[in-house]
């Protein structure tokens, strides 16, 4: 039986949480904000992930109100360095460097361990009114003026606007019937966390090699994150080597520049794919984060391309109950469809170009690729762009990327 008006997210992880308090701060306590994710029951978040989390992004926590929970947490990436080698070769030459600053004092992206970034978003939702539930979203049926939300537990909740914030399997997206379109990678990352025996002074090093990057992200204290990219059978094989065996393949790999290296978790896996739903909109439903859209880890803006959709998402809502207008019908939903969707798919290509000119052993692409580095080195105004465009400052930028409350 329907028991609520307002909104439905379904899925608590970073995209969930952030949209439930942009919407909490837009809209006030009149309306109805719930999040359902059978993940509230575990407690405080076990992941131990990292995630770069670019300036735009920094900026909408901190109109949130919850960067200043985070940010004794966070590590401002303030050098960037980029190297073309093959696994053998004796010396890393660095064709491209990056001084990580957009502004001054205002570094282009700071790593976060993801279980203090839940947590943080955790407690502000709670502190904010916002009902968290215990529950997955298992069916909906829009209907004129709203849509009945149900939830595993047998509850019905009548809203306005349902949000897919419920990962790149979701549920809600295949309910709605929207169909992706990707592919494979036939790689996959190994994510480990390790300590070093000298500080890395907040660099982030991005070796090329050919099964493609290998990236070394600084967190605080002498330690750092590693997303490491291989062939899936030969992740396999590596994660499954005994700890002083697996520690060897990491040293051939990462350097000696940091000093000894110990190995601080347990590796894991994760298979990459890219995929794009063919629409991020259906009848009162929005996708956001990886249920609109997964790419390649690459350049880091996986979880920076949800927060931009949550960002986006927000301000269109917000803006239409301000004027009085249904806040989940077609038109307001389209333009939020229409601001975030040219992004993503640019954002996509970018990620696929990127891989498949890195991720190979053909000697003269190695030596285009590389010439073509060293002059964008040489060209700082160019350098000064990228960094914009990586740190989310460029184009139609909604208001919480600015770090303006809704």
């Amino acid at each position: 039986m329907a028991k609520s008006q307002g909104i439905v997210i379904g899925g608590g992880g970073m995209a969930g949480l952030a949209l439930a308090l942009a919407l909490r701060q837009g809209l006030g306590a009149d309306v109805p904000v719930i999040v359902a994710d059978p993940a509230f029951d575990k407690g405080p978040s076990r992941d131990q992930r990292a995630s770069a989390i670019v300036a735009a992004c920094r900026r909408l926590f901190e109109a949130l109100g919850v960067w200043a929970d985070v940010a004794p947490r966070a590590q401002p990436i303030l050098d960037m360095v980029i190297t073309d080698s093959k696994l053998q070769d004796a010396t890393r030459p660095a064709f491209l460097t990056f001084a990580g600053e957009v502004a001054a004092g205002e570094p282009f992206a700071h790593m976060v361990e993801n279980h203090h970034l839940i947590d943080a978003l955790t407690s502000h939702a709670k502190a904010n009114g916002i009902e968290l539930r215990n529950d997955a979203v298992t069916a909906y049926e829009a209907r004129d003026g709203g849509i009945d939300v149900a939830l595993g537990g047998g509850d019905v909740i009548a809203a306005q606007l349902l949000a897919a914030a419920d990962g790149a399997r979701s549920k809600i997206r295949e309910r709605a019937g929207i169909a992706t379109h990707g592919w494979d990678y036939n790689q996959s990352a190994i994510v480990v966390t390790v300590g070093h025996e000298r500080d890395h002074e907040g660099r982030a090093d991005e070796h090329f090699l050919p099964a493609g990057p290998f990236a070394i992200l600084p967190l605080t204290g002498r330690r750092s994150s590693l997303v490491w990219t291989e062939r899936p059978e030969e992740a396999a094989r590596l994660i499954a080597l005994e700890s002083e065996a697996f520690k060897t393949e990491l040293e051939t790999r990462f350097g000696l520049h940091l000093g000894e290296l110990e190995v601080l978790d347990k590796p894991r896996t994760f298979p990459l794919r890219y995929f794009v739903a063919r629409s991020f909109i259906a009848d009162r439903v929005a996708l956001v984060g990886d249920a609109a859209h997964v790419i390649h880890p690459i350049a880091g803006q996986g979880l920076n391309l949800g927060l931009k959709d949550v960002a986006a998402l927000a301000e269109v809502v917000v803006e239409a109950a301000r004027l009085g207008t249904d806040f989940g019908a077609a038109d307001v939903l389209e333009r939020y469809q229409r601001w975030r969707r040219f992004d993503t798919m640019a954002m996509g290509v970018a990620t696929n170009v990127l891989n498949g000119l890195f991720s190979n052993d053909f000697t003269p692409l190695r030596a285009v690729r590389d010439i073509g580095l060293g002059l964008v080195d040489r060209l700082p105004p160019l350098k000064g762009a990228f960094i914009r465009q990586a740190a989310g400052l460029t184009g139609d930028v909604p208001r919480l990327l600015r770090g303006e409350a809704l």
